[in-house]
């Protein structure tokens, strides 16, 4: 397996273009399944996630094909030949499951996989499941696959999250969007990707009201088109270069971050002495005289975002102070605090908080990726750290962030990847 090793100590200082975000591509790509006609994507990431969802989506019959030479634009679109989404593909990635809603409203059948991904707690499609359930699908479990149909189509509903649910949320919007008659969507997620994803379900045809609100109402069409939509850039990739610049007492650019993505992050960063302003281009972000612990608790969107919370707890780790980190998302989303107290880190864990008590410097130690997130929150440590940190598993990294790498040494870090 592929290692990082960095040798930590040295400001980061230039520009940073933030790629198109993830997890808006992974539901856009998946909402290709709606049409026969081609849904042209831009902005797409070079990313490990989004080639499995790419292999995904072609098993089902339809083409997915590069647009130019770059590989950053994508053309979907054709018949459905498959309603299967085996095993061997969707246990590699949680976000497979965004294809039951689209399968089972456009081919009347799906028999889906039950997902895999990070290790990072129990996170159940049971509210996918009982949203389809009331648009009129016949669900059952078996053999580890969900067996949706509906042959004689989904119809609209009103779905009451009882809790937030970004991809139940997602997969219900795509269902609604070939239903008859209207759902609504109560207590729904509103990340800006699934504005995103939405905006382009209504460049395809769809009839979507209260987009960004709590309250999504559909009025689903018999049909939907082709499109031409750009990927929304990477909030949680920007957030995490912004904690770059703050932890190693550097000055980035990030080119095409927004402010308005950022959430209750943008809050949290200031009060702990970071300086971020906003261009037509993207974000500035250096560091002031020093650090000071801020507390944080992740919620739904616009609250703190729990991709966010590793990446976070490693700046707190050199704060002047304390924070108080509290999780609320995921039970399981602090493995990655033995490591960072491996490199010196002072964090003790109290049930879903942790406590970190800012040192004057962390030092270069072995470490070991547990999932996505906190892969790079070991790498924010390592740049900052006094002596070499290598990163082992960080196929980890290469699932959610693109080149990082490069986009760290031409910004002044001392960094290389050793081939396993």
């Amino acid at each position: 397996m592929d290692k990082i090793r960095i040798r930590g100590g040295k400001p980061l200082s230039g520009e940073i273009v933030i790629g198109g975000a993830k997890n808006a591509g992974l539901p856009l790509m998946a909402a290709g399944l709606l049409t026969d006609e081609r849904l042209v994507l831009s902005n797409v990431p070079h990313l490990a996630d989004i080639r499995t969802m790419q292999e995904l989506v072609a098993q089902h019959g339809v083409a997915v094909e590069p647009v130019g030479t770059d590989g950053r634009t994508v053309a979907i679109g054709g018949e459905i030949t498959n309603s299967v989404a085996p095993y061997d593909i969707v246990r590699k990635m949680r976000a497979s499951v965004f294809v039951l809603g689209p399968l089972v409203a456009r081919a009347g059948e799906a028999k889906v996989s039950l997902p895999g991904g990070c290790a990072i707690g129990n996170r159940p499609i049971d509210l996918h499941i009982k949203g389809l359930e009331a648009m009129g699908a016949e669900i059952v479990l078996e053999g580890g696959y969900v067996q949706a149909r509906a042959p004689k189509g989904l119809h609209g509903a009103r779905i009451a999250f009882p809790f937030v649910s970004v991809g139940a949320t997602e997969n219900l919007l795509m269902a609604a969007a070939l239903a008859e008659g209207r759902t609504e969507l109560v207590n729904a997620a509103r990340e800006p990707e699934i504005c995103d994803l939405a905006h382009c379900l209504v460049a395809m045809g769809a009839q979507i009201e209260g987009i960004g609100t709590a309250h999504l109402v559909v009025e689903g069409v018999k049909r939907l088109h082709g499109a031409e939509h750009a990927i929304i850039p990477d909030r949680i990739e920007c957030g995490t270069y912004a904690c770059a610049a703050a932890i190693t007492g550097g000055d980035l650019f990030l080119r095409g971050g927004r402010l308005d993505h950022l959430g209750a992050l943008v809050k949290a960063l200031r009060e702990a002495g970071v300086d971020i302003d906003e261009t037509p281009q993207g974000l500035h972000v250096r560091r002031r005289a020093g650090l000071h612990g801020a507390d944080v608790m992740t919620e739904p969107y616009p609250g703190f975002a729990t991709d966010m919370q590793a990446q976070y707890m490693a700046l707190m780790c050199v704060c002047d102070g304390a924070a108080l980190i509290t999780e609320t998302i995921f039970e399981n989303r602090f493995m990655h605090v033995p490591e960072l107290n491996r490199m010196g880190a002072r964090i003790n864990v109290h049930g879903s908080s942790a406590i970190v008590r800012g040192v004057p410097q962390l030092s270069g130690a072995p470490v070991m990726a547990t999932d996505l997130r906190a892969s790079f929150s070991l790498v924010l440590a390592g740049l900052a750290a006094q002596g070499e940190t290598t990163v082992n598993r960080v196929y980890h990294l290469d699932r959610g962030y693109e080149a990082v790498e490069q986009k760290l040494a031409a910004c002044g870090a001392d960094i290389e990847r050793i081939p396993g």
